[in-house]
């Protein structure tokens, strides 16, 4: 079966936002006196309700969980003029829409994030939509975020593309039944990387995968069937 459209993750795919996401965390969890490294990396990658989960009970008693998100996110959005987009993200998400890919952003960050991220990018016009964290039931790795994504985009799974950028998207991706692409800008693919039907080390490989026909026809990733 062809592909015809593509399903993005965000954090670390399509924008850099994993130093804001630790600036932010740091900055607040210091005004309540809890120290944390500029250069600890062990909240990359891990969900903020699961960074609260680990670290809430080293806070004062009066902290409260909504708060202490609701102040993470003002930081994130008020400094938001640090983001970057991934080498090549905006471009392959403008090659795609030129070429009547469809196209939507799935993310395990909440909707306020998912807002901040996709305005500093300037594609969201370019989008059929994006589904946040506040959107379903369960997060990645759980599959319902990409099924919403395939209903939104009235498709079946195995004609989208997923991007993914971890190993948690990844899982969530494959057990919706879409194709998965994992991207690995910088570091060798993980052990169970074989999960994914391709390995990218650049975002700008994706057109020429998705091969446009004369009639904006998509071709099958390499094992699919036809």
């Amino acid at each position: 079966m062809t592909l015809c459209a593509v399903a993005w993750d965000i954090d670390g795919t399509l924008v850099d936002s994993e130093p804001l996401h630790h600036r932010a965390l740091v900055a607040v969890c210091a005004r309540y006196g809890l120290k944390i490294a500029p250069d600890d990396t062990s909240f990359v990658g891990v969900h903020i309700g699961e960074v609260w989960r680990r670290i809430h009970s080293r806070f004062p008693d009066a902290v409260e969980e909504r708060q202490w998100h609701r102040e993470i996110r003002a930081y994130y959005a008020a400094h938001s003029a640090s983001l970057a987009p991934m080498p090549g993200a905006v471009e392959t998400v403008r090659a795609l829409a030129a070429a009547g890919i469809a196209q939507i952003c799935v993310s395990n960050s909440d909707r306020a994030v998912v807002d901040v991220n996709l305005e500093s990018l300037g594609i969201t016009p370019l989008l059929h939509g994006s589904i946040s964290l506040d959107d379903v039931p369960a997060g990645k790795p759980d599959p319902a975020p990409y099924r919403m994504a395939t209903a939104a985009l009235g498709l079946p799974p195995q004609r989208v593309l997923a991007v993914e950028d971890s190993l948690t998207g990844l899982r969530s991706a494959r057990a919706a039944g879409l194709k998965a692409a994992l991207f690995c800008a910088t570091v060798a693919p993980p052990a169970d990387a074989p999960r994914a039907d391709v390995i990218l080390s650049r975002l700008t490989e994706i057109p020429a995968l998705l091969g446009f026909g004369s009639r904006m026809e998509v071709l099958s990733l390499p094992g699919s069937s036809t």
